[in-house]
Order: C-alpha cells, then sequence, then structure tokens
C-alpha cells in the first residue's frame, strides 16, 4: 500500500479590489472547505481600495487546484483581482525566524504629513537594516479645505522589525530629521511597557499652562522685565536654576498676595491639555504635575481634573504681602526626578510605564528617567538632549505616541 505523503503546499494569496461586504467571508468559506491552515493574514483599506492577504498551508493530499479555481471563480465575481505566489518552506521558516527580532514603533506626527518626511524616515531605517511591518494612520483623514493649517493634524504610525546596534544614533538622527522637516518623530521600542502606561509626569509653566506663573507675577510687581531675562537663562541652562529661582522669588518682595488668586484663575491652558487630562484620567492613568513652580497655580488644575500629585513651591506670605521668599525645598530638576521615582514606586509602577513630560532644562533628569521622556515645545538644549520631542501641535498628541487613534478617541 502507497504511503500517504505529509507534505504541504504553502501559498500567498493576495487580494485586490473595491472594498466591499462579505469579500473576507466568502474567500475564506472556500478555504474551509479544503481544511487549509492560516499562517498569516492582513487585510487594509484605503479610499474604499481593499487589499487582502492570507498565506495558508495546504496538504498535497488536497486539491489545491480545485481550491484555487473556487477562488479565482469567486473573486472574479466580487470583481477582485487576485494572485496566488507559492511559497517555499525554506522561505516561510527564514520569515518565522525574523519574529524573534526587536520591534519598534516610528511614530510621525505633524500638521501635515509630507512624502519627504516619510522618505528620510523610511531612509533611515533601511540604512540601518530595518524592515518595515506595517503603516497605520492614527489621525482621521485630512481635510483639502482647511482654511488655518495650525488646525490640521496628521500622524502616522510605522511597525518595525530588525537588530539595532545603536538605538541612541537612529533616535538622533529622528530628531534631527524633525528639526529640518517641522514633524515630530517618536522611536520607540514596542514591548509591553510602551503598551501598558500608567503615570504620568508633567511640568507646569509652559507644558501644562501656556505661561511662566513667576513671569505673570513678575509684571504685577513691577519687574517683569528682570524676572523673565533671568527664567530664559535658567530654561536655556545657563544658570543654575535654584539660584536663578532664589533671585527671581526676592524681586516679587512687597506684592499683595491677593494676586495669586488672580494670576491662578487666568492661567490659560495649554493646547490639547485638557483632552489629554481627561482621556488618561478616564483610562486609569496617575497624573502628577511636577512643577518649578508655585503650588498656588497648580491647585485649581489639580481639583478640576483630579490630577493625584501636585508638588511645586511656597512662597512665604507675610501681613498680606510676599517676603521675597520660599518655604520648604525648591523642587528643581533633581528634585523632580526624585518625585517621579517616588511616586512610581508608591504606585507600585515600573519606570519603564512613566511618561515625563516638560520643556526646560530642570525637566531633563527626569525625562531620562522616564520611559518616555518627551520634550514639548522645548528650548533648543533641551530638544537636543531629549529622546522624544513634539514641537508641532498640542499636548494632546502626546495620546499618538501611546498608540490612541482618533476613532478611539471621538468615542470617549
Amino acid at each position: 500500500m502507497k504511503q500517504k505523503s505529509n507534505t504541504m503546499e504553502i501559498i500567498l494569496l493576495n487580494i485586490f479590489g473595491q472594498d466591499r461586504p462579505g469579500v473576507t467571508t466568502a474567500v475564506t468559506t472556500i478555504l474551509g472547505k479544503y481544511d487549509v491552515t492560516i499562517l498569516d493574514i492582513a487585510q487594509a483599506n484605503l479610499q474604499h481600495q481593499l487589499s487582502l492577504g492570507i498565506m495558508f498551508s495546504i496538504s498535497e493530499e488536497s486539491s489545491s487546484g480545485d481550491m484555487l479555481k473556487e477562488v479565482l471563480f469567486k473573486c472574479t465575481e466580487l470583481q477582485m483581482q487576485v494572485r496566488f505566489t507559492p511559497v517555499s518552506e525554506a522561505d516561510y521558516s527564514a520569515w518565522v525566524s525574523r519574529q524573534g527580532k526587536s520591534r519598534y514603533v516610528v511614530t510621525l506626527l505633524g500638521h501635515r504629513i509630507m512624502a519627504r518626511q516619510v522618505g528620510l524616515v523610511t531612509e533611515a531605517l533601511a540604512e540601518r537594516g530595518l524592515n518595515i511591518d506595517s503603516i497605520k494612520r492614527l489621525t482621521g483623514r485630512p481635510s483639502l479645505n482647511i482654511t488655518d493649517e495650525n488646525q490640521a493634524r496628521s500622524c502616522i504610525e510605522l511597525s518595525v522589525r530588525g537588530e539595532l546596534k545603536d538605538k541612541n544614533a537612529l533616535s538622533a538622527k529622528f530628531m534631527e530629521i524633525s528639526s529640518e522637516e517641522g514633524v515630530d518623530i517618536s522611536f520607540q521600542k514596542d514591548d509591553m511597557y510602551r503598551r501598558n502606561r500608567r503615570l504620568i509626569c508633567l511640568d507646569m509653566d509652559s507644558t501644562l499652562t501656556k505661561s511662566e506663573c513667576i513671569d505673570e507675577l513678575a509684571e504685577r510687581a513691577g519687574v517683569g522685565d528682570k524676572v523673565k531675562e533671568i527664567t530664559l537663562s535658567a530654561m536655556r541652562g545657563e544658570i543654575d536654576f535654584k539660584e536663578s529661582f532664589t533671585r527671581r522669588v526676592a524681586l516679587l518682595k512687597g506684592l499683595d498676595a491677593s494676586v495669586l488668586d488672580e494670576v491662578a484663575a487666568n492661567t490659560p491652558l495649554q493646547d490639547g491639555a485638557e483632552r489629554l487630562l481627561t482621556v488618561l484620567k478616564r483610562c486609569g492613568f496617575k497624573i502628577a504635575v511636577l512643577s518649578g513652580g508655585f503650588t498656588f497655580a497648580g491647585k485649581p488644575i489639580k481639583e478640576r481634573f483630579g490630577i493625584d500629585y501636585l508638588y511645586a513651591n511656597n512662597l512665604e506670605v507675610v501681613d498680606g504681602k510676599l517676603t521675597g521668599r520660599y518655604i520648604g525645598d525648591i523642587v528643581d530638576g533633581k528634585r523632580k526626578a526624585e518625585l517621579l521615582g517616588l511616586i512610581a514606586q508608591m504606585e507600585h509602577i515600573e519606570l519603564e510605564q512613566v511618561i515625563a513630560v516638560g520643556d526646560g532644562a530642570n525637566d531633563l533628569p527626569m525625562l531620562g528617567l522616564a520611559g518616555l521622556g518627551i520634550a514639548f515645545h522645548a528650548k533648543p538644549k533641551v530638544k537636543a538632549n531629549a529622546r522624544q520631542a513634539i514641537s508641532t501641535t498640542g499636548l494632546d498628541s502626546i495620546l499618538y505616541f501611546l498608540g490612541f487613534r482618533d476613532v478611539h478617541l471621538a468615542a470617549m
């Protein structure tokens, strides 16, 4: 008696054409009749055009010819184009072996995504031997009739695979492209931490809010220009934060304490801040504000959004006037990093699950400590030393770096 063969055929099936309901059902129903095993499957829809790919194995005992004819006839009936490609077992085994390689996610974000920008990013990936597995759009399709370009927002995400010898070098290259092309680029390892962030630590002045609180107080004290110059010098990293803070607070001596409530009530939130805080809170994130600014300005925001932690500086008030001194330890860069670590420890959260966001030199220690550190509309020195940056859009763009899509956010 002739012994049955255990060999099999591996076939890649590609189907293209006008998208319509039932195409996938029709094809897989036919494949099911011949007891095939699906090895891989992917489907995409671009402007109502369907692209469906199925890699499957079929025993040589089965009539693959009859099966292929049925698929061909059904696709012709559905007005779809079809292509069959045989795959050798050696090629399939080589493809499987690549699954163990590291995976990364590259996110491109801007008002518009230009072909030139995608070309530069993908060229940098190819030069380092990284392969793109998939590309998907996170934002809705852009309108052609937007009158204000600043209101437009476009984001795509690339899933990448391969062994990378120098991650820092590629990150630096992406930061270079970002600066030259006016597009934000996030480069992250695609692991369980990237998909399970649980704590976000935000700077307040010029990050969570649009203004520097101490500058607002200085304007009312008549020393605005002096304080702004010290502020800028500190944010650029030219002078020590503690020194700059002490000098600026001293200039506020004699200011009426009633001004504090006025400034707090009129401090504008950063574009996208409300959306970011609301979405993350609903998703169960712990939120901390770690600020070199002042507690009085952060309290209304904490109460409004249910922020879990607020650490900032406190001004000394005597007889209703600012004394030009502060109370307690200064929340500087070192202290921010310490607080981030302590909060993560208290909440039993790994540092890789923490997001840190800031714009100044005193934010760099916590940006470096967090699993995802983002320089937001930051000074050049800060951006140059950060691994991720957002410079073109609002604070809620962080959600795209976490993999959120507009279709998800619209339902929240």
